[in-house]
């Protein structure tokens, strides 16, 4: 049955999904906030910037009002995490708890250290534990635009939720599973975004395989161990938005955090590359929260505290691999 779903940000990722909602035949209101771009999509239906050669369908409705998205069944959000507390509260008027809510964003807030479901519950009137999801998955805008083959999984505590999101997304090149573990399946997918950073930056170091082999190892297992401190399934790190979204964004050349870190390890400064770039590289901003929750919950993350002093401290990348490397000895364990 065809549902009414507004995708809240008209970034590369919200038109993959937006286009993949209206081939499966879903009425799509696709909203985005700036008034410049919302002109360039209108004339064009293109968004070169973003994602170039992907053309938005055309009975998808593209808006610049966030008051024209609010008659929708559906709310996605798949915007920059730090920026998913101010639409929230510009949804004030939502009470309906027929509505639904789901959301893309892979992230934690920084002045609260919340995860996005979290922030949207508190935000939004009609929004509940019931009725709030996350997606999260292995998944590059550039490759779902392509129909290229993907598999995410669908987090709720309502598991009928997630069923009701498997079948709203599926179809030949996309393939929702579901799990309850929405602790674990937003932090595995906000988490990777700072190990992806490391890998990029010992990419740009030209260091090799056993290195990057390592990393994504340790990296999974601090990501596991902050998972296990919240109450999050630890089997959900095996999965599709724990090892299976942390290898494809450590790797991929259509990462932007791994991209970031390469040109950090290449000898440039952080600021002139964030300066440089037309979209969000959120593991900048997610390292900033997951070193808090470090500190805050007394959880040993030796990678990221590690990215954090190179990104925000200007410690020398060389330095902080040494001192990885140079840790007290000690039994691998998984977490």
């Amino acid at each position: 049955m065809a549902e009414r779903i507004s995708v809240l940000g008209a970034g590369s990722w919200g038109i993959a999904i937006a286009n993949l909602l209206a081939e499966n035949g879903h009425s799509i209101t696709l909203w985005e906030f700036d008034s410049e771009e919302y002109r360039k999509l209108i004339e064009n239906r293109v968004s070169e910037s973003r994602l170039p050669g992907i053309t938005i369908a055309g009975e998808i409705n593209i808006v610049n009002s966030l008051e024209d998205t609010l008659e929708a069944d559906y709310f996605l959000f798949i915007l920059p995490a730090q920026k998913v507390r101010s639409v929230c509260q510009k949804l004030g008027a939502l009470h309906d708890t027929n509505r639904r809510f789901i959301n893309f964003a892979k992230g934690v807030e920084i002045e609260t250290l919340k995860r996005m479901s979290e922030v949207i519950v508190e935000l939004v009137p009609a929004a509940s534990v019931e009725n709030v999801a996350t997606v999260s998955g292995p998944s590059h805008a550039e490759e779902v635009a392509r129909n290229v083959p993907t598999s995410v999984v669908a987090a709720s505590a309502n598991l009928d939720f997630a069923k009701k999101i498997q079948h709203l997304f599926s179809n030949r090149s996309f393939r929702v599973y579901r799990s309850e573990d929405i602790v674990g399946v937003e932090l595995g997918g906000s988490l990777k975004n700072v190990i992806a950073i490391a890998s990029g930056i010992i990419q740009g170091m030209g260091f090799g395989d056993n290195t990057i082999g390592a990393l994504l190892t340790r990296g999974q297992a601090e990501i596991a161990r902050m998972g296990e401190q919240l109450g999050a399934d630890p089997q959900t790190f095996a999965g599709l938005s724990g090892i299976g979204d942390l290898i494809t964004t450590c790797i991929s050349k259509h990462s932007r955090n791994r991209y970031v870190g390469d040109r950090i390890g290449k000898g440039e400064k952080l600021n002139e590359i964030m300066n440089s770039m037309v979209m969000v590289a959120e593991g900048v901003f997610t390292c900033r929260a997951a070193y808090a929750m470090a500190q805050k919950y007394n959880v040993e993350m030796p990678i990221t505290a590690e990215v954090y002093r190179v990104l925000f401290e200007d410690k020398n990348p060389g330095e902080a691999v040494a001192d990885l490397m140079g840790r007290s000895l000690k039994e691998e364990v998984w977490s």
